[in-house]
């Protein structure tokens, strides 16, 4: 069974960003809030690098993904 979770005190800023970001994401600020913690809470104490990136790139497997230089090139550029 699924609980509630109240957080006090939040910011109204806070609050503001969190409404834009799930707006951005096609979600309620409720199911973002849900979200975001679920994002933070992914990584386990004691898991190495190497596992967290191995589940980065199962996440992110069959994207397209833009090499780091022509990043890099576009933001020299653009000075």
């Amino acid at each position: 069974m699924a609980k509630a979770l109240i957080v006090r005190k939040v910011d109204d800023e806070l609050v503001r960003r969190l409404k834009l970001r799930a707006a951005r994401h096609g979600r309620s600020a409720e199911a973002e809030h849900r979200e975001i913690l679920r994002e933070a809470l992914a990584v386990e104490p004691g898991e190495t690098l190497k596992e967290v990136a191995a589940r980065l790139r199962e996440l992110t497997g069959g994207r397209h993904h833009t090499p780091a230089e022509l990043l890099q090139r576009e933001s020299r550029d653009e000075r």
